[in-house]
């Protein structure tokens, strides 16, 4: 049995869809905040709340083999916390590790955590990926907390004896995708001219939605060490100008980019106070893949034309 939490969020729904299509448990266990959804036969909903509160998780953990942790408190656009890092911590990290315990007393074989890629840091330089083994460098509160939950997870890991798997994923899109992703889309939609024709020296790393379940998928059943951290991508690396293009294309449309030079971009961004913005959509985040494709044998089964096309409900 697999207990996959966050199971009404982005990831969490397609992951469970997924292992359902595959016939990869037996029965599944969703964690959900209330029974808001009708689940097939073989999905067993349990209502958790609020998971930045205290949670009795021994009701649910009884037979389970494996969890797939996709709940978190993910980027606020608009943050209003007085203190987020300690609101992040709460769900990212303490949430995590009380049910890493339960698990543990409840015999669970595998824990795997869906982290993200700014645990490694916001920005490579072109050409110099990230990897598996470098040092952590997160930065924000969202990536601070989600580090200490792998730091922590590791260490229970390692006295328990629960396998603990870790993967870290750049910005993810599919149907339904929402943030900065659904904000390209709908500039592209209303034709708005972008100032980004010169922004194609940078290298960025994306994930379709499918190809993330896919791994995980394979992280819930393959044999791996007891503690494995994954990179994962599209394996295409793209400048902002090339995604702006090729989304549009799968649009059927063209995007209206004009030239402004990059650094006057990020000089721009930061006299108007969005220059954290302006330096993702200038600078490069790039993933090495090698690691995963060697423990797994797993490369990204859909490519990033086709991962388009399927965000947005579109045909070749």
């Amino acid at each position: 049995m697999i207990l996959v939490t966050g199971a009404t969020g982005f990831v969490g729904h397609a992951v469970v869809q997924g292992l359902l299509s595959d016939n990869l448990a037996q029965q599944l266990v969703v964690a959900v905040r209330a029974l808001d959804r009708r689940w097939p036969d073989r999905v067993r909903p349990y209502p958790v709340g609020d998971l930045a509160g205290t949670v009795d998780w021994s009701g649910v953990l009884g037979g389970v083999r494996c969890i797939i942790h996709c709940a978190a408190r993910v980027h606020v656009m608009a943050e209003s916390a007085a203190d987020p890092l300690g609101e992040f911590r709460r769900v990212n990290t303490a949430a995590t590790l009380a049910l890493a315990r339960a698990a543990v007393l409840a015999g669970v074989r595998r824990f795997v955590y869906v982290s993200t890629i700014k645990v490694n840091g916001e920005e490579t330089l072109p050409g110099v990926p990230f990897t598996a083994d470098d040092t952590a460098r997160p930065q924000d509160p969202y990536a601070i907390s989600k580090h200490e939950a792998e730091q922590g997870l590791q260490a229970i890991g390692a006295d328990a004896g629960m396998e603990v798997v870790i993967v870290r994923p750049p910005l993810v899109y599919g149907p339904g995708v929402g943030g900065n992703f659904a904000s390209m889309m709908r500039w592209l939609d209303r034709g708005v001219p972008l100032p980004l024709a010169s922004v194609t020296d940078n290298r960025r790393s994306l994930v379709a939605l499918d190809n993330l379940v896919d791994l995980l998928k394979q992280c819930a059943v393959k044999p791996l060490a007891p503690f494995t951290v994954l990179l994962v991508s599209d394996g295409a690396d793209l400048s902002t100008a090339a995604l702006l293009r090729r989304l549009a294309l799968a649009r059927g449309g063209h995007a209206r980019l004009y030239p402004v030079p990059p650094r006057l971009l990020r000089c721009m961004g930061r006299a108007l106070g969005q220059g954290p913005a302006l330096q993702r959509l200038t600078g490069s985040l790039q993933i090495d893949l090698s690691d995963t494709q060697r423990v797994l044998g797993w490369s990204p089964p859909i490519g990033v034309d086709e991962g388009l096309r399927r965000t947005l409900g579109t045909t070749a």
